[in-house]
């Protein structure tokens, strides 16, 4: 059976005014491509949560981290649910509640500071290979410069 068959609607497939077949086939893909986007913004959503927890469940004392409202400050405290924090140089003391963290700007440097350093690794990496790479071609254009020259007498 020919796929168009089945996804056109029954009118016009068999030539039949009556089109309910063809509506319950566009009412299906319909429901279906619903599912399937609601399904996929649920895992990202779900995904970003995890990754967000993760960053709350991961302060330490000393962290330097922005809430939601826009302080910063330095973490002096971390208990299972709150934490304690230090704000500008009058070292006014906070306690929040974890979720309010909006950034930890320590992890984030560190992190930026590890693809720094990764990226510059692989760098150095590429130039070392390019380097061998020139001295390889440099060698065989000698050995086969040799060879023609003995070639030639």
């Amino acid at each position: 059976m020919n796929l168009i068959y089945l996804l056109a609607p029954a009118g016009a497939a068999n030539g039949a005014t009556g089109a309910a077949g063809g509506n319950q086939w566009t009412f299906i893909i319909m429901i279906g491509v619903m599912v399937l986007m609601m399904f996929f913004m649920n895992r990202s959503q779900k995904k970003k949560q995890k990754e967000e927890q993760a960053k709350r469940d991961n302060v330490q004392i000393g962290d330097e981290i922005t809430t939601i409202g826009g302080i910063m400050g330095r973490v002096i405290t971390v208990k299972e649910d709150s934490l304690i924090i230090e704000t500008g140089a009058d070292r006014n003391k906070m306690k929040i509640a974890k979720w309010a963290i909006s950034t930890n700007n320590t992890a984030d440097e560190k992190a930026a500071a590890e693809r720094e350093a990764a990226k510059a690794a692989a760098e150095a990496e590429k130039q070392k290979r390019m380097e061998e790479a020139a001295e390889n071609s440099k060698s065989k254009r000698k050995k086969t410069k040799k060879k023609d020259d003995t070639f030639d007498s």
